[in-house]
Parts: C-alpha cells; structure tokens; sequence
C-alpha cells in the first residue's frame, strides 16, 4: 500500500513564499566548484535528493566540502583541474538527470574507471547523444547492460575537438560538454543536430560558466566554440537564486484560488527560462508584478492558451494543470522530452487528468486539455514524479480533495513543499 497525502478542498490561496535554491544551478555550480581553483561558497544550495546524490558522488571522488546544518551553504574545495582517480570505484545516482549527465562528462576526461549508475527509472533514460558526442573527443565509454543507457563504464580520454550532438532529446547533453570542454586538451567545436531543446537551460549553463572565468562563444545555439586547456576560477561567494520551475505552483494557486501569492528568490534579473512561466499566466489572464527578486500574481479570469512550450518543459506541467480552470481548450505543444523525465510525462500526465473528468488528447509531442464540466475526487498515481505530486496537489483548488500516493517523491528536489503550499492556503 503506497502512502497517501488527502489534501482538502482550499477555498483561497494568499501569501509570500520563499523558495529553495534551483536545482538546475545547485547542481551545476557543485561539479564547476569542484573542478575550480579556489574555495566557494555556495549559499542557498537546495538541500534535496538530487543534490545529495551529487555531494555523495563528489565527496567518493575525492573533493572535500563542507555544509552548514540545514544543508544550504556549502565549502567547496575545488581541485583546479578535471577529475584523475588512479582506482576504480562506482558512483549510484539515483534519478538525478542533472548529476549523472554532467558526471559522465566530467569523468570522461584524464584516464579513469567509472561505473556510473541509477535506478530502473535511470536505467531507462536515454543518453546515447551524450556517449556519441563524448566518444568523437577521444573518450572509451561502454555500456553495461542496454545500449543507449545507464548504467554506463567511463574510462576517460576525452579531448575535444570537433563535435556533433544531438540537441532533440535533452539540453543536459550539451550542458554537459560546455562545462567540461574548457578543461580538454585541446580546443572544441560543438555543433547542434536538430533542433536544441530547453534552450534556456543553456544560457544558465553559460552564465554559470562566465562566472567562473570562461567565455564560451556560439552562433545562435547551432554552433558552440570551447578553448581548451583552460581553468576554472572560484567566484568565491555565490548566491544560488530561487528555484523557478518550484515557483510555478504557487504562482499557479493564485492564478486559480487567489488573492496574490509573492514567490521570493526569482524575479527580472533571474538566470532561469522557468521564469517565463509567469508571462504565460498573464497570457492567459492572471495580473502579474515583477520585481528584481519577485514575482507576484494575483488572481484574474483565465482563458485557454495555445503555445509551444519547448522552452519551459517543466513549468508546461503546472500550465497543463492551469488550463483545467481556464475557459476553453487549451494545447500545450512541442513537448516531446516530457516522455523522458523522470517518467513518461505525457502518458502519465493524460491517465490523471482524465480520472479528475478532464478531456485529454495526447499526442506523440502535445496535450490538449479541456477542462471538466466538474471536477471528480480522485486518487493520484505520482509514478514517483516530485513534479506530478506538486502539480496534482493543485486540483485541491478544485472545491474537491484529491488524494496524492507517494507524495514523499518530492523529497528529489523541493522536500517541503507542502508545508509552504498548505501555508498559504485558506481552508473552508
């Protein structure tokens, strides 16, 4: 028997929320602060699963840190150059997309011997593009039981070059070669096949990188240029922001159940593509305000949408949940790489909505959703998604309860998001 949180109907939503630290940057700037001459410290780290996963891995390679009580500021001791173990050992990553990318990469330079590997669901996430792309520099990879996927044997010999990759699946591949091509030998030349997803994620990637003395050049994301041979600088202090893509749920209760709700920790000058969900709440009707480090949205009539949402896959999850208190049909486009998340996110996604009555056509790369003549109480399957727990948290908004199984699955990136979800809701 699953475990199981009832939320009860929520009558309005008000109130401010500070947001824990983004994964997406905790985790890259932990593997640069690694590689980096000097110590940084790292303040708002999120303290989640994921992150966790990167520490333990980093703590067996050798890299000594330090981390406060609650886990939010972090020492780290950087190396000053790309990671070298002279014995064999095994990392487990979990389901952490964000750690077992970019390790690969990082392990695939100097001579090593690692097995990297994670759960079934790990296992069945794909990462040939990267293993390509990382075996034209010169690195020997194999894989140990299905081919495209982890769990995978790296024994470096990475150098650069020139690169191809395929940008269709994942934007945490090249991630992963921009941030270990400045410490090749020799200099890179990336080139994009296909259409790049989640550019975004991208330009936090780069900005991240410039923040750690190097530059790297492209031409209109087709096209990456690297020098090699260079060395990564500690910024000394270095303040992650906000997770926005955790910011879309309360911006969404108020869309929907609000009053205004004040996320704190992202706003104008944010580095994160998640940020733009806001914009498409306002599209759709919402009031919102917009801060150097806020973001407010205050309640509105909300109609359909019809947008390719390529850029902001995550936030498009709270969007699907959104358009069921919309007027009319709405269609959430060009979202293929849902089905490589942590779980098939458009199937997943298309069996729930429908138990709560809403009228769903799932297609090979969209949803369309109409919202239900009323809503029914339903059980919710997570399928151990954080992201499908803290969306369907929001159909208590509904007039309805919705129970959610598994609900502890949002311990991999924002573990008490239902104590501040429940903190600014108003109950009956």
């Amino acid at each position: 028997m699953q475990n199981c949180l009832k939320l009860k109907p929520v009558s309005y939503v008000e109130g401010e929320v500070h947001l824990p630290g983004s994964k997406s940057i905790s985790n890259r700037v932990l593997l640069l602060s690694a590689m980096a001459s000097g110590i940084t410290c790292l303040n708002n780290l999120l303290d989640s699963q994921d992150v966790e996963y990167m520490l333990s891995s980093l703590k067996k390679i050798g890299v000594k840190f330090v981390l406060s009580k609650k886990n939010t500021t972090c020492h780290v001791y950087g190396i000053g150059k790309a990671f070298f173990l002279s014995d064999t050992i095994s990392l487990f990553l979990g389901n952490a997309g964000t750690a077992m990318r970019p390790l690969l990469a990082a392990l695939s330079l100097n001579k090593n011997n690692i097995l990297l590997s994670g759960d079934n669901r790990m296992h069945e996430r794909p990462i040939k593009h990267l293993v390509d792309a990382l075996k034209q520099g010169g690195a020997i990879i194999e894989y140990k039981k299905n081919i495209g996927y982890p769990p995978i044997l790296t024994r470096g010999g990475f150098t650069g070059g020139s690169i191809v990759v395929d940008g269709r699946i994942s934007s945490q591949f090249l991630t992963s070669l921009l941030m270990i091509c400045p410490l090749a030998l020799k200099d890179s030349k990336i080139t994009i096949k296909g259409n790049l997803v989640s550019k975004p994620y991208i330009d936090i990637t780069l900005n991240l990188i410039k923040s750690f003395g190097v530059n790297i050049k492209n031409d209109a994301y087709k096209v990456f240029y690297i020098q090699g041979n260079q060395t990564y600088t500690s910024p000394g202090n270095y303040l992650i922001e906000g997770d926005a893509s955790s910011a879309s749920y309360f911006l969404a209760a108020a869309a929907i159940k609000g009053g205004s709700v004040k996320v704190i920790g992202i706003g104008k000058k944010s580095i994160q593509g998640d940020i733009k969900f806001a914009d498409v709440l306002k599209k759709m009707g919402a009031i919102i305000n917009w801060g150097d480090s806020f973001i407010t949205c205050t309640r509105n009539k909300l109609e359909k949408i019809e947008l390719d949402m390529n850029h902001i896959p995550d936030a498009a999850m709270t969007v699907a949940i959104v358009s069921l208190f919309a007027n009319g049909t709405s269609i959430i486009k060009n979202i293929y790489n849902w089905r490589v998340k942590e779980t098939d996110r458009l199937s997943a996604m298309t069996k729930e909505l429908k138990k709560i009555g809403a009228i769903v056509k799932e297609g090979r790369d969209f949803l369309e959703i109409t919202p239900p003549n009323s809503f029914q109480f339903a059980e919710i399957n997570t399928y151990n998604d954080h992201r499908m727990a803290m969306c369907f948290s929001l159909i208590c908004l509904s007039g309805i309860s919705v129970n959610i199984l598994n609900p502890s699955c949002i311990s991999k990136t924002f573990p008490s998001y239902f104590q501040k979800f429940l903190n600014i809701s108003k109950f009956r």
